[in-house]
């Protein structure tokens, strides 16, 4: 068996998240995917597929990395650039492929992943934006840009994030404690309309742990909680402590990292 990895973007709106569902009238990424590679690799049985990162209904994709393993001799560079084309002529338009790459024996996206990125959009306007609008949280009361930056602060380096789990059975009896190396706001224009940028990497993530942190940056920045409670609210350790879940359509999983030695791009 020879193991590879597929990068892949899509527009979340049109999903129930990544994970295949039980229920098969319900639309996921992984069903739509390995229906895909079903069809175009000729197989009986679709790959199984494991991505770095389980995106909940709505949530966005840039570059999710995606492995699975298939049986014979291994693809070539062109093979797989064969594959990636057929792959988007079939798959949704909300779905873009963008590449296929041999990978080390035994590689897997999920427990491979170095860090993982993700970013979360807000248009901060009294008018509602047009081009973002599927991306972005719209927030039309003003938000104080430098205070969210002071707060975000606060979640650097390891810590028990429990609060920022909204699943119980993602956190009880569980290991809550995440490491983020970088959490930084900033502006950003997006087809002339302006965004505020919540860029959030880490090793790994809990439950909506993203989106909560984002809620409750908002709330700090818009002046219901103090710039100075995020460390009241990890030493909690209860979801109830923590801001509102931000809604799913402002966040992207941006980016994943890997060692370089697991993914073999040169597919000789």
């Amino acid at each position: 068996m020879v193991r590879y990895a597929l990068t892949l973007a899509y527009e979340g709106s049109d999903y129930s998240g990544f994970a295949r569902q039980k229920d098969p009238a319900i639309i996921t990424v992984q069903e739509v995917l390995e229906q895909a590679l079903a069809t175009v690799l000729r197989l009986d049985i679709a790959p199984e597929t494991v991505c770095a990162g389980r995106t909940d209904a709505g949530v966005h994709a840039l570059a999710q990395v995606v492995s699975f393993e298939l049986a014979g001799p291994a693809l070539d560079a062109r093979a797989c650039g064969r594959i990636v084309r057929s792959l988007n002529a079939i798959t949704p338009e909300s779905m873009s492929v963008k590449l296929l790459q041999r990978t080390t024996e035994g590689f897997s996206a999920r427990f491979d992943a170095q860090s993982r990125e993700y970013r979360y959009y807000i248009a901060n306007t009294i008018y509602p934006p047009i081009f973002s609008k599927n991306f972005a949280w719209h927030i039309p009361t003003q938000l104080d840009l430098d205070v969210m930056k002071n707060a975000s602060q606060y979640l650097r380096g390891k810590h028990d994030f429990r609060s920022f789990c909204t699943s119980a059975s993602a956190a009880d009896d569980k290991n809550t404690v995440r490491e983020l190396s970088m959490v930084e706001v900033f502006e950003q224009s997006h087809f002339g309309e302006n965004l505020i940028c919540i860029r959030i990497v880490g090793n790994a993530f809990l439950h909506s742990m993203v989106r909560i942190i984002v809620g409750t940056l908002v709330e700090i920045a818009a002046a219901k909680r103090g710039v100075d409670e995020i460390p009241s609210i990890l030493n909690a350790r209860k979801r109830e402590a923590a801001g509102q879940t931000a809604p799913a359509h402002g966040l992207t999983l941006h980016k994943v990292e890997y060692l370089s030695s697991d993914i073999l791009k040169q597919n000789n």
